[in-house]
């Protein structure tokens, strides 16, 4: 399905340049003409801040601030300006453990590098097509970090359903 996203903007947060300008190149394929950058997560925050973004792409390794702590800042902090922001982590890592880091810290979508504009694409669609409910508790605020819906289990261990908040974007069809 082909999305129109000419109104959407993106902050990229990467400090490695010529990956950077491959992102913007994907994005204005994709017909994103709103791109902004940043060297890393602190830059990040303050442009993030300053400007409306309706999606972040991160790097995970940056110094001083890295995408992770970027996540939890836009995730948790009160200055942020919008906590619901679609927050897509790249990284050359795989491994299971930092897939979970990453989606217990409010992580939305993961990129693994090196990737195509395919594998971007699809991760912004997935964002779009099946948006994930946010859930809030005493140690975790972002996207629901359950992707199936398995109504089968109704054991002791079974959860309550989450409190959700349904947030719009600007991605729309078509």
């Amino acid at each position: 399905m082909a999305y129109d996203f000419s109104d959407v903007s993106v902050l990229i947060v990467e400090d490695n340049l010529p990956m950077v300008e491959l992102i913007k190149s994907l994005l204005t394929t994709f017909g994103i003409k709103k791109i902004s950058s940043a060297r890393d997560g602190e830059e990040g925050f303050v442009l993030y801040r300053k400007e409306t973004f309706d999606l972040v792409i991160t790097d995970w390794m940056m110094k001083p601030v890295d995408g992770i702590s970027l996540t939890r800042r836009l995730r948790n902090d009160p200055l942020s300006p919008n906590q619901y922001v679609p927050v897509i982590l790249m990284t050359g890592f795989s491994e299971k453990r930092r897939v979970m880091q990453a989606r217990d810290v409010g992580v939305t979508e993961f990129l693994v590098k090196p990737f195509n504009a395919r594998d971007l694409y699809r991760r912004i669609a997935q964002i779009i097509e099946k948006p994930r409910q946010f859930v809030r508790s005493e140690d975790f605020f972002g996207p629901d970090r359950r992707r199936k819906n398995d109504r089968g289990y109704s054991g002791r261990e079974r959860r309550a359903e989450p409190v959700m908040i349904n947030v719009r974007s600007k991605m729309g069809e078509a």
